[in-house]
């Protein structure tokens, strides 16, 4: 019962918000944006430029609300604008980069466990990726998008996706298995 109720209140806040409720804006706000800023510094390193982007990206949302059409995730649907809004912002800020050697043999990247690090410890070794790498590897690892769905946003093969995501794994086990013997030894 409480949940039926939670999702009307959403459905009522997004409705109001559409029709330009700044009480409305400022609730949808409040409750997504903590989450929405955790997916910007995913894509942007720099915080205050995480900020600007999820800042940019709700002026997305609120302008486009009216496209919103009450059926699968509303919390998945204002991800997706946060991440092509975040990968725009890198398009513009670095021209985006991506190495154009592509990797015939593919062997599986054993990850080591991940429960030894904190947050801050693995975003800050997927900070040190290069840009390619990091975006790739994000697209795919936390917002689960396919190769096909990475190349047709970043305007990329699928073969370069692959690749950037097979050099991005290979590179962050070397620097995980690197703190973990300095940790260590």
């Amino acid at each position: 019962m409480k949940l039926i109720q939670l999702h009307k209140d959403l459905a009522q806040t997004i409705d109001d918000a559409i029709q330009h409720q700044p009480k409305a804006q400022y609730r949808l706000y409040k409750r997504f944006a903590p989450k929405m800023l955790s997916v910007c510094r995913l894509y942007i390193s720099d915080m205050q430029h995480a900020e600007d982007v999820l800042s940019m990206g709700f002026v997305k949302v609120f302008k486009n609300l009216h496209t919103f059409n009450h059926s699968g995730s509303f919390e998945g649907w204002i991800r997706r604008i946060m991440v092509r809004t975040a990968i725009d912002f890198l398009r513009q800020q670095k021209h985006l980069e991506f190495s154009t050697d592509v990797v015939e043999h593919y062997e599986e990247v054993e990850m080591p466990s991940l429960s030894a690090w904190s947050v801050d410890e693995l975003q800050l070794l997927i900070d040190q990726l290069p840009e390619g790498y990091k975006l790739v590897f994000t697209m795919y690892v936390f917002e689960d998008y396919s190769h096909k769905d990475i190349a047709e946003a970043l305007h990329i093969t699928e073969a370069t996706s692959r690749s950037q995501l097979f050099k991005a794994k290979r590179m962050l086990k070397a620097k995980l298995q690197t703190l973990s013997s300095s940790a260590h030894g």
